[in-house]
C-alpha cells in the first residue's frame, strides 16, 4: 500500500504536515481540486461531504448531504471506496450500509461529542433497567450502540418512529436530549426515557441569542435544527406570539435544504405573504454554503456565527489529499456488529419514513 501510495503522490504531497488542529500545509486552489478528482479516478473512489464539512470540500465532493443520506447513496454507488468527509460514526454508518466496500474518512481523529456522549457499556445498562423498553437511536452514534438498538431515527423522522412504537411500550430514546425532548413534546409520550446527551456546537446555539436575533430581525424565517438548545425557545417564542409561528421551522439539515428552496420560490413569484429574503438559521454553520447554494438571492445569517464543529473542520484540503494519496483512513467494523446495527436502521426504514438525515 505504501508503494502505491508514493507512486500516485502529486508533487502536493511535499506540502502537507500533521499540524496541532489536524493536517495542514496544502491550500484548495484549481491545483488541488483538479489532483483530487484525478486521484478519485484512479482509486475508483466517491467523494462524499457532510453538509457541516468546510465550503471547499463540500465543492470538490461527489455527492454533498446528511449522513444518512450519503450512507445509502455510498451504498448504491458503482465505485468501491468511498471516501466519507465527516466525522467517523458517519464513515461507521457507511461501511454498516456498504460492508464489501473500502471506506476511508481523511482523518480518523474527526470524532463527535453527541456519539461519545453514550457507550455501548452505558446502554447496556440502561437497558438493564427497562428490560421492556424499546430502544430508540439516532443515527448520530458509533457502531457498537446501533447493534444493540431495536430502531434508529434521523431528526426528521424520530417523531414518526416513536409513534410507530406500541403505546405500551417504554421508549429508551438516545443520545440527544433536546432531540428527545423535542419528540416527547410533539408526541406526548410520557412513558420515554431520554439519555442526557448532546451535541456540544448545537447545545451551544442558546435560547438568549436566539430570542435577540428574532428581536432584531422580526421579518426573517427561522430554521432551528432540533439538537439545538434553543429549539425550545424558538416555540416558546411562537406560543407566546413574539415571532409568527408560520416562520418558526424545526428541521434536520435535509429539511432546510427543502425549507430554503421553498422561500426562495415564494421570493421568486413576489408573494404578498411571503416574509423578508432573510432566513435566521441555528446549526452549524457549515450548513449555510449548501444554503445559499440552494436557494441564491436569499440572505442566510447564522443565529450564532461560532457554531462550528471543530471535528468536523478537521476534514481539510490536506486531509482528503493524503486519504486519497495513502489510501488512509480505513474505518472497519465487525460483521456482526455491523449486521446488528444494518437491522436497526433497517427497521427505521421499514416504517415508511426513511428520514433527511441528522
Amino acid at each position: 500500500m505504501a508503494t502505491m501510495g508514493a507512486k500516485l503522490a502529486p508533487p502536493l504531497m511535499g506540502q502537507v504536515f500533521d499540524g496541532p488542529t489536524g493536517f495542514a500545509g496544502v491550500e484548495a486552489t484549481p491545483e488541488w481540486a483538479a489532483e483530487i478528482k484525478r486521484l478519485a479516478r484512479e482509486r475508483n473512489a466517491t467523494i462524499l461531504a457532510h453538509n457541516y464539512q468546510l465550503p471547499e470540500i463540500q465543492d470538490v465532493a461527489d455527492h454533498v448531504g446528511d449522513s444518512l443520506a450519503l450512507s445509502r447513496i455510498a451504498a448504491e454507488a458503482p465505485e468501491d471506496t468511498i471516501v466519507f468527509c465527516g466525522v467517523h460514526f458517519m464513515a461507521e454508518t457507511a461501511k454498516i450500509l456498504s460492508p464489501e466496500k473500502t471506506v476511508l474518512i481523511p482523518d480518523q481523529r474527526a470524532g463527535c461529542s453527541l456519539a461519545d456522549s453514550i457507550t455501548a457499556d452505558e446502554l447496556r445498562a440502561w437497558k438493564s433497567e427497562f428490560p421492556n423498553a424499546v430502544v430508540v437511536s439516532y443515527v448520530n452514534t458509533t457502531a457498537a450502540v446501533k447493534a444493540l438498538t431495536d430502531i434508529c431515527c434521523t431528526s426528521s423522522n424520530a417523531v414518526d418512529v416513536v409513534a410507530s412504537i406500541d403505546p405500551d411500550r417504554e421508549v429508551l430514546f438516545l443520545p440527544d436530549q433536546f432531540l428527545g425532548a423535542h419528540v416527547k413534546r410533539v408526541t406526548g409520550r410520557e412513558n420515554m426515557h431520554i439519555w442526557a446527551g448532546e451535541c456540544h456546537v448545537h447545545a451551544g446555539i442558546n435560547g438568549d441569542e436566539l430570542t435577540e436575533q428574532a428581536r432584531t430581525h422580526p421579518d426573517a424565517e427561522l430554521f432551528v435544527h432540533p439538537e439545538c438548545g434553543c429549539a425550545t425557545s424558538a416555540l416558546y417564542l411562537a406560543g407566546e406570539g413574539s415571532f409568527p409561528a408560520d416562520r418558526v421551522h424545526i428541521l434536520s439539515t435535509g429539511g432546510m435544504i427543502d425549507a430554503a428552496r421553498a422561500v426562495r420560490e415564494r421570493s421568486l413569484r413576489s408573494d404578498p405573504k411571503a416574509p423578508s429574503n432573510q432566513v435566521l438559521v441555528a446549526t452549524e454553520v457549515g450548513m449555510l454554503h449548501q444554503l445559499r447554494k440552494a436557494a441564491p438571492g436569499i440572505d442566510f445569517q447564522a443565529v450564532n456565527d461560532r457554531a462550528s464543529c471543530k471535528y468536523m473542520k478537521m476534514i481539510t484540503p490536506a486531509a482528503l489529499l493524503r486519504s486519497l494519496v495513502e489510501n488512509t483512513d480505513e474505518v472497519h467494523v465487525d460483521l456482526e456488529t455491523a449486521a446488528l446495527a444494518r437491522n436497526s436502521v433497517q427497521r427505521m426504514i421499514e416504517i415508511g419514513n426513511p428520514g433527511g438525515g441528522e
